[in-house]
């Protein structure tokens, strides 16, 4: 194909707004979602690990224009595929869309699934537990902003349940069995400058927070030993938020940050649910968690 061909085909992004339909008015996001690819991401004391990620990258759009080309979204990105990522690689890829793009917000998030080896209990097995991750940019009038969203998975024992339980039995010598159910907690962190922070700090923060992590290799000993942990932390979903707050709070390297539980009642056909922000000004705003997706 000449050049003189390829100058000659129609471009209906570029059009002027005399080809817009409907309202010229501005897009805040446009672009690509969900498009695959393998990263590399950084590890601690470890050499980078390759998963298999979600991207999605937008840009904003002023109301004088019909349109973006799409696919430079993507082709842009691949020109990064060699980088290692961390929440501050994106200020990278934003920057270059600015600049091949010509728009003044550019947006990025990466999805993926973390492997961090997990150790049993008390049997001495090991196993991969996967950690649903995300890494997002935003870049905006020459401010870039990361954040870290983290999934993790726990059992929640009812405080109330144990202690009618023990009354049962101390009571009428009745076996009772406290109800426990898996649980999530969804934590969304805005990162305070370009730290060096990892996936596995905010597993840790959840485990110092929690104590009740699920398993992944089980044997008798181990199930004893989690039924203990049940024991010794049993927690209301209220409980639950306030402790991860309390966890996450102590690290200089997070600005703000957006906690979610979700409790799947075992004693109900509904859930038991709690929302708090750290709420500094200028951070992550308060609204409505879709709970539907802490489902585990």
């Amino acid at each position: 194909m000449t050049p003189e061909y390829r100058a000659s085909l129609p471009d209906m992004q570029n059009e002027n707004a005399t080809g817009i339909e409907g309202g010229a008015v501005p897009i805040l996001q446009v672009g690509m979602s969900n498009f695959r690819l393998p990263l590399k991401f950084a590890r601690p004391g470890q050499d980078p690990i390759e998963l298999e990620t979600n991207v999605t990258g937008t840009v904003s759009l002023d109301g004088r224009h019909k349109g973006i080309n799409m696919s430079r979204i993507v082709r842009i990105f691949y020109t990064f595929l060699d980088e290692i990522f961390t929440p501050a690689t994106l200020e990278k890829v934003l920057r270059q869309y600015l600049s091949e793009i010509g728009s003044s917000r550019a947006q990025i998030r990466l999805e993926f699934n973390y492997p961090i080896l997990q150790k049993s209990l008390r049997s001495e097995l090991a196993g991969y537990q996967y950690y649903n991750c995300a890494f997002e940019g935003i870049l905006e009038n020459g401010r870039f902003r990361s954040f870290v969203g983290f999934d993790f998975v726990y059992s929640s024992a009812c405080p109330c349940s144990a202690e009618l339980s023990e009354h049962a039995r101390q009571s009428r010598n009745v076996l009772g069995i406290p109800h426990s159910q898996r649980s999530k907690a969804r934590i969304f962190a805005e990162l305070a400058g370009t730290p060096e922070i990892y996936i596995e700090d905010f597993k840790q923060h959840c485990l110092n927070a929690l104590h009740t992590e699920t398993q992944v290799m089980v044997k008798r000993e181990d199930e004893q030993a989690f039924a203990e942990l049940n024991g010794a932390y049993y927690k209301f979903v209220e409980d639950a938020a306030r402790m991860l707050y309390a966890e996450f709070n102590k690290d200089s390297r997070i600005y703000d940050f957006q906690i979610a539980c979700a409790h799947l009642e075992s004693l109900h056909s509904h859930d038991a649910v709690a929302v708090l922000n750290k709420g500094v000004p200028g951070g992550i705003a308060h609204g409505f968690t879709d709970f539907k997706s802490l489902v585990c």
